[in-house]
């Protein structure tokens, strides 16, 4: 078990910031794994390989985040928004969720830490939607079965610069 007792003696700012350098080594270590998986296998497979991988990741992170904070099963959008924000992608990205109605959310990622260093590197953007979609969807679904998943715009798409992705969750009316 972690020396716990090394983290009882760091202010909750420096807490903060270890949680955020863990984000950031998280995203790192993605990126790394991709980018050797596209050098051997190429980019189709490699997004592939990625989607297989967040397939499973998306339900692993979502049921931790419910138990860590009591979230149960089945308690709609409210408890999606809410754990959208625990997500480890929250603590290095900007990202937005707005009420469209009592049965839609939609969820804006509006600075993605890896979209914006390939545009400063003058790279096109990454094309994740194959992921997203996969991603999205299974980290809903485990939140609360009912919800559909519908992306609005996410790379390869065209999208506004207020925004890299954004996404639509939706309670069919008959589920409500």
């Amino acid at each position: 078990m972690p020396d716990r007792d090394v983290l009882r003696q760091l202010s909750q700012d420096q807490l903060i910031e270890l949680l955020e350098d863990a984000a950031k080594n998280w995203l790192a270590h993605d990126g790394l794994w991709f980018q050797a998986a596209e050098r051997h296998y190429g980019m189709e497979v490699a997004i592939q390989l990625d989607a297989e991988a967040w397939e499973r990741f998306t339900v692993i992170e979502a049921r931790r985040i419910m138990r860590r904070h009591k979230i149960e099963e089945g308690c709609g959008l409210e408890a999606l928004e809410q754990a959208l924000n625990l997500r480890m992608y929250a603590r290095i990205n900007e990202q937005s969720t707005t009420r469209v109605d009592e049965r839609t959310l939609r969820f804006e990622m509006n600075d993605c830490r890896v979209q914006a260093a390939r545009q400063h590197k003058g790279l096109p953007d990454f094309p994740c939607k194959p992921v997203g979609l996969v991603e999205y969807a299974g980290f809903a679904r485990t939140i609360d079965p009912r919800i559909q998943t519908r992306c609005i715009a996410c790379p390869p798409d065209p999208h506004p610069e207020t925004f890299f992705c954004a996404w639509e969750f939706t309670i069919p009316e008959e589920e409500t």
